[in-house]
């Protein structure tokens, strides 16, 4: 593994906020570079996982004794002493300075009625893994940002990649520590990193009662729902041999959420003309979709001859690019879905109203379906009170960027940037 630190979509995002925040809170799954990027931007650093004695010694006797460095000062893992949340709020209460603490986290501790909210001190940044962009696998050639401000992409025919180098680059994954691994050494790596995963949950999530088995099954099924609306109930059924209860689906997929390894990309309800009901459930995504691909054993290859699954995975892998490149906007990710079968893979909308909608296919092939899937959908949005959409693109692995002739934009992933 290189020392070389490889800049990430949040530096920005961390400057700006230390510029007049008290403290950050960098938070995402385990190993996907949040102390590295903390360490870009503090000047002390105290690491509450080393378990060197002294460290020990303070968390028993008077955690705030470990805040005491220069500013900005780094907390790494602050979760293993949640006490020390209320301790950092009130030192930047006392100091009333910007960028005094850059706290990092891999889990969120259990609810504590003593511990403030932290508002107006320390302000949250999620980190993930790494895009093909940050890991220098892109051309960056199409900034969501530029598209937002209606800049026009430059066209380029040849995507500059294939199907199958993107569904190898999508079971790598983008941890950095394994960035100069082969995909199989990759993968194998992540293997090892669900099997900790699954056997520490209990201790990781507070609950000691999580069973192994049951948590690596409801894994495997979660893997093979990604990117649907698949219910607890649809992926209780789907986990014949442990016999779960959807209940039990429910505080696990909770578990693993708290953990970071699973996310929502909850549903948008735009005002629409039609009839038809919007439908409210939230799609579920591993975090990378790597991990589909390490918690069912599924390699690059095999991929290619189920390429229903690729195309969810691919799908999952795109909707973590968006949300990467729409933070810095002040961007979330929904999905839309009607019941009279109208949808849009993902709808980027910023806090200030304007939006986008995106159709993700693998293969150039289904660009036309795609583009009709999106006239479809913008065509029964209800102008009058949801203003209309700045762009629609289609998302493919690699397909040419271009404008289609009815001002649909598509350009494969590896293209996207900030």
């Amino acid at each position: 593994m290189s020392g070389k630190y490889r800049p990430r979509v949040v530096d920005a995002i961390v400057k700006d906020v230390l510029s007049y925040s008290g403290g950050v809170l960098l938070e995402g799954v385990r190993a996907c570079g949040k102390t590295m990027t903390g360490r870009q931007h503090c000047v002390s650093e105290v690491a509450l996982d080393a378990g060197t004695p002294q460290i020990q010694a303070a968390l028993e006797l008077d955690p705030a004794l470990l805040l005491a460095g220069q500013a900005p000062r780094l907390v790494d893992e602050w979760q293993i002493s949640p006490a020390l949340w209320n301790a950092v709020r009130r030192e930047i209460d006392d100091r009333r300075l910007p960028g005094q603490f850059i706290l990092t986290g891999s889990s969120v501790p259990a609810e504590d009625a003593t511990r403030h909210s932290g508002a107006h001190r320390i302000s949250r940044i999620r980190m993930r893994p790494m895009t093909l962009f940050e890991r220098g696998l892109g051309s960056g050639s199409v900034s969501l940002a530029s598209l937002f401000d209606k800049a026009q992409p430059e066209p380029l025919l040849d995507s500059g990649t294939t199907v199958p180098e993107v569904l190898d680059q999508l079971a790598h994954g983008g941890w950095p520590g394994d960035l100069e691994l082969s995909t199989s050494q990759a993968q194998r790596h992540l293997r090892d990193y669900v099997d900790d995963v699954v056997a520490d949950v209990g201790r990781l999530d507070g609950e000691p009662r999580r069973d192994p088995i049951r948590m690596h099954a409801v894994m495997r099924s979660l893997a093979r729902h990604v990117a649907t609306e698949a219910s607890h109930a649809t992926i209780a059924r789907d986990v014949v041999a442990a016999s779960v209860s959807a209940e039990t689906v429910v505080a696990y997929v909770a578990a693993l959420k708290r953990l970071f390894i699973v996310e929502e990309q909850p549903a948008w309800a735009p005002h629409i003309r039609s009839r038809y009901a919007v439908r409210s459930s939230p799609k579920l995504h591993f975090v990378d979709p790597a991990l589909a691909a390490a918690a069912t054993a599924i390699s690059a290859g095999s991929l290619m001859q189920d390429l229903e699954t690729a195309g969810l995975w691919f799908e999952s892998m795109a909707t973590q690019h968006l949300k990467v490149f729409a933070e810095p906007l002040g961007g979330r990710v929904y999905h839309y879905r009607d019941k009279g079968g109208r949808e849009a893979d993902a709808i980027v909308a910023l806090d200030d109203g304007r939006w986008a909608a995106f159709e993700v296919k693998l293969g150039q092939r289904q660009i036309p379906a795609a583009q009709s899937t999106l006239a479809a959908f913008v065509a029964d949005i209800d102008t009058t009170r949801t203003q209309p959409p700045v762009f629609r693109a289609v998302l493919t692995a690699d397909g040419p960027t271009m404008k289609l002739p009815d001002a649909t934009l598509t350009f494969p992933l590896r293209a996207l940037a900030p």
